[in-house]
């Protein structure tokens, strides 16, 4: 039984919101993307009141230890959704304990109430750690990702 839990946030839990953000830019190194431009009080209300987005933290004794970002996008060819893994990360302290793997298990309801039929998630190249998460729990595709400048 693991000495963790995971719940999903919710509109008006500023601490829960914060907690994410401050551990994902601890995981990925990036504090300032994380931290310097938050959105503010509407913001963070409206899109965690969105059952388009998903947000979910594992804590232990109240901190923050996992956390996983999610949207649950509209597909246009089929009356359905496909859930897009955003952010995942889990704290260093806290790896190889199956947070990663209890935070997608943890949107898989989520992601099937809302009709989606498959979760996705990209991996950076280097990042051998999520591929092996990833590829032990689904299939693996070989894409190009691009960023456009808008």
């Amino acid at each position: 039984m693991p000495d963790w839990t995971i719940r999903r946030l919710a509109p008006g839990d500023e601490a829960g919101f914060a907690a994410m953000l401050d551990l994902f830019g601890a995981a990925f190194e990036d504090p300032a993307a994380y931290g310097d431009h938050r959105p503010g009080p509407a913001w963070r209300s409206q899109l965690l009141a969105d059952p388009g987005f998903v947000a979910l933290v594992a804590e232990q004794s109240g901190t923050a230890i996992g956390a996983l970002a999610a949207y649950l996008l509209r597909k246009f060819e089929q009356e359905r959704r496909e859930a897009y893994i955003y952010d995942l990360a889990v704290a260093e302290g806290a790896r190889r304990r199956g947070i990663a793997t209890g935070l997608i298990e943890a949107l898989k309801p989520v992601a099937r109430a809302a009709g989606a039929h498959v979760i996705f998630v990209q991996a950076d190249r280097e990042d051998d750690p999520a591929i092996a998460l990833y590829a032990r729990l689904g299939r693996r595709e070989e894409v190009f990702h691009f960023d456009i400048p808008v």
